[in-house]
């Protein structure tokens, strides 16, 4: 309990140093500071937990109940400081709402209800722990270096906030641990507004109107979902009496109808952070805000808080069929639909957007689904898709800063511009959609799991998602391959915190493709145990040994050669005709005019268009999120 004491505090600690140092190198040295021993509490929890099926620690503090519930009235009254300050109608509604609602459930309910067990620990918390100590603290380190191109070019007299930036971020991992090992759900409630709030800030760093207009649309959508958890919790208050998540699963399972409104209502609250239709619109916005921003929201924090509830609510899916019909079909056509726009993208941090989006509504449909194979195939899709988007969100934006553009018809002969970064790219694709990589395995279980389940609506859009996510990984990864002319190398100039960060998450790629056996053993299986008291790995052991030695040889080709010295022999570029400019790539056609060798992908905008499904989506999405919350209200007796 002292570690994860100190897990939860000395993010806070760092966050509160970073803000009032102003020295960039005493900052440098803060942070790589801070990230290192965060880093290192995390793997040591990691390590002393492994195989555990759950420890539920005693410990009870009404002072730390009155912080938590001070908090939440004070981030809602900060919203709407903002909001009146940008004349921002629905963030005021929405954040006064929040404010009496939370005064009065204090007030009426919240002090008489007393939790005992407020922190625990199992290895689905664990497996979050490594992310977001892990993963998080390397994009921290990471941003060192990009904030100070960043800076360098903003117009000058312009103030430097890198203060109030990297303060954020130590605060986003400190919101983080407190979700993830809170039993009590007003401590729980309050990481969640805590990160509503941090990101909120991040994405209008820049302060500029784009910046503003999206970070408040960040703010409104995640008002909605922290007003929806806030009448779960008065419906555990009322109905029987606890704020307990323990006590939630444990009544659940035995009397569903009695959870089904809480259910639903927390249900539609990781609904709205994990990004899914007809909330997905907050995530795109979000990429106004500098890219380790970009990185942190979606992949280490903010929307893996809500599919690591929803993944901790699935055996109340299981026994819930209106939660869990919902769940299922919001995640799988956000999934569906957000792959076809993704086909239609060509700017590089947009397709990681929809991408991620998606990928979280494949998680979002398996916590649906609810049984434990559904779960394993859900854990390990949040593992391998916090280490690949990290990886390549990073990587965009290195690549960015050298080469000006982070479109992907711009990175022709990113191969040879920045030869290390472009394999780097290419392996964070690969662990996104090519066997033997893990993310594939995970939805190689996932489809098993949805065959055991019977449910075929989820199989036939797994099957057209899966299609368009090959289509458009494939666009980019072509680009990155193909190697023509000999341009200058721009990567030497890349500052050494970004290479430290890259490497560190393809190494943790690499572990995790290597690891994936283990892992299921001793971490995703125990949690299944200690909740199911059944397995859910449905791959034969030994398929997931040969998915990995398979994974060693591919990552031994991409690599090789990596770390060599001296300059790579150059052929000339055979065009297919008679050559009139090797280095330009122009050649004589057949009619003896000049015409240079180009390639383009085709985006099929006419088909797959932001304009002609998100509306038809967020329809559908909006009227089935609709329809379960009034039908689980006007299913629960006991509050009528």
């Amino acid at each position: 309990m002292v570690l994860i004491g100190f897990l939860i505090l000395a993010p806070l600690v760092f966050a509160a140093l970073l803000l009032a140092v102003r020295n960039n190198k005493a900052r440098k040295v803060i942070v790589c500071a801070g990230a290192a021993l965060v880093a290192a509490g995390s793997l040591v929890l990691v390590c002393l937990g492994t195989g555990t099926r759950g420890i539920m620690f005693t410990f009870y503090s009404p002072v730390v109940d009155y912080v938590c519930m001070a908090l939440s009235v004070l981030i809602a009254v900060c919203i709407l400081v903002f909001g009146f300050r940008y004349r921002n109608v629905a963030s005021i509604v929405l954040a006064l709402v929040q404010v009496i609602g939370s005064l009065v459930f204090e007030i009426a309910f919240a002090h008489s209800i007393v939790i005992t067990e407020c922190l625990y620990v199992d290895s689905l918390s664990l497996v979050m722990t490594f992310i977001i100590g892990v993963v998080g603290t390397g994009i921290c380190v990471y941003a060192l270096g990009y904030m100070d191109d960043f800076q360098a070019h903003e117009p000058e007299g312009a103030p430097d906030r890198r203060p109030l930036f990297f303060a954020l971020m130590f605060a986003f991992l400190s919101a983080m641990y407190l979700i993830v090992f809170s039993n009590n759900m007003l401590w729980f409630f309050t990481g969640w507004e805590i990160t509503t709030l941090c990101s909120f800030l991040l994405i209008g760093y820049t302060r500029t109107d784009e910046a503003i207009r999206n970070a408040f649309r960040q703010i409104i959508m995640n008002l909605i979902g922290g007003i929806a958890f806030l009448v779960a919790l008065y419906a555990m208050a009322i109905t029987f009496g606890t704020l307990s998540l323990n006590e939630l699963i444990v009544v659940g399972q035995a009397y569903p109808a009695l959870v089904s409104l809480p259910v639903c209502a927390l249900a539609i609250a990781g609904i709205t952070k994990a990004a899914q239709m007809p909330f997905h619109t907050w995530l795109l916005g979000a990429m106004v805000a500098p890219t380790p921003t970009s990185a942190l929201l979606h992949s280490s924090t903010m929307v893996k808080a809500g599919v690591f509830l929803l993944v901790k609510l699935a055996p109340l899916f299981a026994v819930c069929p209106v939660p869990s019909i919902m769940t299922v079909l919001v995640g799988g056509f956000t999934f569906v639909l957000c792959s076809f726009m993704a086909i239609s993208q060509s700017n590089a941090k947009r397709v990681l957007a929809y991408s991620t989006i998606a990928n979280l509504g494949l998680i979002v449909a398996c916590a649906g689904v609810g049984t434990p194979q559904a779960v394993w195939a859900a854990v390990f899709l949040i593992l391998f898709h916090a280490i690949a988007k990290s990886l390549l969100f990073l990587c965009v934006g290195t690549a960015e800063h050298h080469i000006g553009s982070r479109d992907i018809e711009d990175m022709d002969l990113l191969f040879q511009r920045m030869p290390r970064l472009a394999r780097f790219m290419m392996f964070g694709i690969m662990v996104m959609f090519i066997a033997p990589f893990g993310m594939l395995m995970a939805k190689w279980a996932t489809l098993v799991s949805f065959i055991y389940a019977g449910q075929v609506a989820l199989i036939v859009l797994l099957a057209f998602g899966s299609a368009a996510t090959f289509m458009f990984w494939a666009k980019w990864l072509g680009k990155l391959s193909g190697i023509a002319g000999s341009p200058q190398n721009v990567e030497r100039t890349v500052h050494r915190s970004e290479w430290f960060a890259l490497w560190l998450m393809v190494a943790l790629g690499v572990a995790a493709c290597v690891a994936m056996p283990a892992i299921s053993t001793f971490y995703v299986e125990p949690y299944l145990l200690g909740v199911y008291g059944a397995f859910g790995q449905d791959i034969a052991e030994t398929n997931l040994w040969l998915a990995s030695l398979c994974s060693i040889a591919v990552i031994v080709v991409l690599f090789a050669g990596v770390g060599r010295k001296g300059t790579a022999k150059q052929a000339p570029v055979y065009l297919a005709g008679v050559s009139a400019d090797n280095g330009q790539r122009v050649f004589r056609n057949s009619l003896s005019g000049q015409t240079e060798a180009a390639s383009r992908n085709l985006y099929l905008d006419e088909l797959f268009g932001e304009g002609r499904i998100r509306r038809v989506g967020e329809a559908v999405c909006a009227l089935l999120i609709c329809v379960a919350f009034v039908g689980c209200l006007a299913g629960m007796p006991i509050l009528f």
